[in-house]
């Protein structure tokens, strides 16, 4: 019998606020109704802003809540080395380029295009699409672009990729008490355009290094926030691409401030540690979450 696996992945970024207990509660509370395993992960990959600090808190705040995990803890910046071989491979595959344009670049040629009457497309999350006009640059030109060190990323050839894969993608959407219901979910990663899989000098984002932890770590049941819900597609198509296992998926509410904007580290909402620090109880977090005491 197959043991399920699930997993928090937290970037220690900054405090952990009420949005992170509720999922952090929520794969606890199916993990130990299926009697599956809990794993905490460390999505570490932005140096700049991930520190030993708030990794320290993230310990303790979800101690505090009384939320357990199996060690070793995972860390995506001990990894990179796995990332930038499953990058390789997508580059052999000539499924990813090199993509310099800057964000004002960018902004200039979408708005030529807009004063030209283009509706230009955007993705899920309401951002332009990258117009990919470095996705027909010859061999020898990307070659040079390398070699002069201009900043760049590495894209994904979103239209070489679905034709690679073939067939129409899609997830399991699971539902239930016990997650023994799902519904079949169409996936449409051609909404997100040319994404990002890597900068030159990390060879790794956010959606490579998610499905690849995911895939390594044998994890069987993602539980996360609906702001991940879209984003799901690019997951399956490097799935795919990858030749990886596909979890099932479960994405929850999200817990929302007084404003009706989800909350977030970068505005400083109420954090759990500071909730602590007013003699907040665990119980009083989780009632505060919408979740049952206890």
């Amino acid at each position: 019998m197959n043991i399920p696996v699930f997993r928090f992945a937290p970037s220690p970024n900054g405090l952990l606020h009420l949005g992170h207990a509720y999922s952090a509660l929520v794969d606890q509370h199916f993990a130990e109704r299926l009697g599956g395993r809990l794993l905490l992960r460390l999505e570490d990959i932005d140096a700049a802003r991930c520190t030993p600090e708030y990794e320290a808190a993230i310990f303790r705040d979800l101690a505090w809540l009384g939320i357990g995990w199996e060690n070793p803890v995972r860390r995506q910046s001990d990894h990179f080395g796995e990332y930038e071989a499953a990058l390789n491979r997508l580059r052999k595959e000539e499924l990813v380029y090199p993509a310099s344009m800057s964000r004002g670049e960018v902004r200039a040629f979408i708005a030529d295009r807009e004063t030209a009457g283009e509706n230009w497309p955007r993705d899920p999350d309401g951002v332009p699409l990258y117009p990919g006009s470095d996705r027909r640059l010859s061999g020898r030109k990307r070659a040079e672009l390398l070699a002069e060190g201009i900043p760049f990323a590495w894209r994904l050839d979103m239209a070489a990729a679905l034709e690679r894969v073939g067939a129409k993608l899609s997830w399991s959407e699971l539902s239930g008490a016990d997650l023994s219901a799902s519904s079949c979910i169409e996936a449409r990663p051609q909404d997100w355009g040319d994404v990002i899989l890597a900068r030159r000098d990390v060879p790794t984002s956010y959606h490579l290094s998610v499905v690849l932890d995911d895939a390594l770590q044998g994890v069987t049941h993602v539980v996360r926030g609906m702001d991940l819900y879209a984003a799901t597609a690019v997951h399956r198509v490097l799935q795919e691409l990858l030749d990886l296992p596909a979890p099932g998926y479960r994405h929850h509410r999200l817990i929302l401030g007084p404003d009706g904007r989800k909350l977030s580290k970068s505005f400083q909402d109420t954090g759990i540690a500071a909730l602590r620090e007013q003699g907040a109880t665990p119980e009083a977090v989780r009632r505060m979450a919408g979740l049952e005491e206890g």
